[in-house]
């Protein structure tokens, strides 16, 4: 009796969620919508493209090529495709008239329930197409989101990709007439009143504030852990480059690491930090984050800042390529557009040719022709992984070296400074002056050298000082 009473109050609240969803949900599921929240969801797609003169039949083909690759990580298929060719996009539409109702006849004779783009689509492109088409129509940025949405797994991560979803929404909120007005009440308010496309609108205003201040702390504990990585010289190299280089594998591979990695676009969003032992017997932080793609959306950079500071802020960059991918080149220069967006296109780079033992040998001679400096790799197998290491040693700053000096008491900033510069390990107060025995950096050394004991490591080159961080 107990069973059936606990079954009828489980079936109440369930219909009881039901009925607060659709209350909430306010819109017909045959009305056309837009932006993230997708009601109905997408499992067949028809693929949408439009090539200007300046790009090849074969570069609009490759770009389609990774959108499919994109949808499907996302959890749908491709049906077809259809390629315009166009000069520019139409404001109103973004394909010709014509080519609408030939993708609308492709949709309904495939059975798709959705036309995705390559580009990203105008609120007023994309709603012309819903009521054309009859579909749901999405673009390149939307799908993107959506995979990063569902990769995402801690607190910062899913901050950014909200802040992402949201700021992609906000100009694609629209009104639905009088059913969505306030009434309101009394002499001289009577009237249409507050829209719920005000009342949307605000609420996103007011929880974009609040996931950047949340974003603002996380970069703040983020710059404190840094500023004592610093503290302590341990030279750090970031990891960049498109999605499924292989980042994480080589990361595992540097660092004997079990990092997840997977077959697919997006794999890794959050930041992940691992030691790397050096062939110099130093030790190095090396940095593994989000990778980068073509038509990366600007709300995506925007919101993952603070998080690709790392990347602006590292001794080095490894920039690992897929050297068994058909168009290396377009994604090299999409991940230095990126790099140069967001201020990190300066910082010293080595380019690793990944993926050796499935990449064609003509192709990869081709690419050290073309980068003499490249270090190649097959972060699967090892091959090259030593080779690498040794790289790196030699790019990367040096490492502290271990001083001892006495410095006379009324030199207190120098004691000061290789507090705040190095690592002490012996502070011993003496007749003559402070004796320190510390790990410090090439400034607080020199400065240090006047007082040394047994000479300064940095002048006489002791390899045996240089301390692992």
């Amino acid at each position: 009796m107990t069973d059936a009473r606990e079954q009828d109050e489980t079936s109440l609240e369930l219909s009881r969620a039901a009925r607060r969803r659709a209350a909430a949900q306010r819109i017909r599921d045959d009305a056309p919508q837009e932006g993230v929240a997708i009601f109905r969801p997408v499992e067949q797609a028809v693929l949408v493209a439009i090539a200007p003169p300046e790009r090849t039949r074969a570069q609009v083909e490759a770009g389609l090529d990774e959108l499919e690759l994109l949808l499907d990580t996302a959890g749908g298929s491709t049906v077809g495709r259809v390629v315009q060719r166009r000069h520019r996009p139409d404001v109103a539409t973004f394909i010709g008239r014509g080519k609408i109702d030939e993708l609308a006849d492709l949709c309904a004779e495939l059975g798709a329930d959705a036309a995705i783009f390559d580009d990203e689509l105008t609120p007023a492109q994309q709603r012309n197409l819903e009521e054309r088409l009859g579909v749901k129509v999405l673009d390149r940025t939307i799908v993107i989101l959506d995979i990063f949405a569902q990769h995402a797994s801690s607190r910062e991560g899913k901050a950014q990709v909200e802040l992402a979803q949201l700021s992609y929404l906000l100009p694609r909120l629209r009104g639905w007439g009088e059913a969505l007005s306030r009434l309101g009440g009394g002499i001289g308010t009577r009237g249409p009143g507050e829209s719920q496309l005000e009342v949307d609108r605000r609420k996103l205003n007011r929880r974009i504030a609040k996931l950047r201040r949340d974003l603002e702390e996380f970069a703040r504990t983020r710059r404190r852990k840094s500023a004592a990585r610093f503290r302590r010289a341990v030279p750090t190299v970031a990891l960049v480059g498109y999605t499924n280089a292989g980042k994480s594998t080589l990361l595992n591979a540097l660092a004997d690491a079990d990092l997840h990695v997977a077959d697919q676009l997006f794999a890794t969003l959050d930041t992940t930090a691992r030691k790397v032992p050096l062939p110099d017997a130093r030790t190095i932080v090396a940095t593994d984050t989000v990778g980068f793609v073509q038509k990366l959306p600007t709300d995506l950079v925007e919101a993952f800042k603070s998080t690709l500071e790392e990347t602006t802020e590292a001794d080095l960059l490894l920039h690992v390529v897929d050297a068994a991918h058909d168009d290396v080149d377009a994604q090299i220069t999409a991940v230095e557009g990126v790099l140069a967006e967001i201020g990190a296109d300066a910082v010293p780079s080595v380019l690793v040719l990944n993926k050796a033992d499935v990449a064609d040998d003509e192709a990869v001679a081709a690419l050290r022709r073309r980068h003499p400096d490249a270090v190649v790799v097959s972060a699967r197998s090892g091959e090259g992984v030593e080779a690498l290491r040794a790289r790196i040693s030699k790019r990367v700053p040096a490492a502290r070296r271990r001083v001892e000096v006495v410095v006379p008491y009324e030199r207190g900033d120098l004691v000061a400074a290789a507090h705040d510069d190095g690592e002490i390990h012996v502070e011993e107060h003496r007749a003559d002056g402070t004796r320190l025995v510390a790990d410090v950096g090439l400034e607080a050394g020199r400065a240090l050298a006047p007082y040394a004991v047994a000479g300064d490591p940095w002048v006489d080159g002791d390899e045996a000082g240089a301390q692992e961080p």
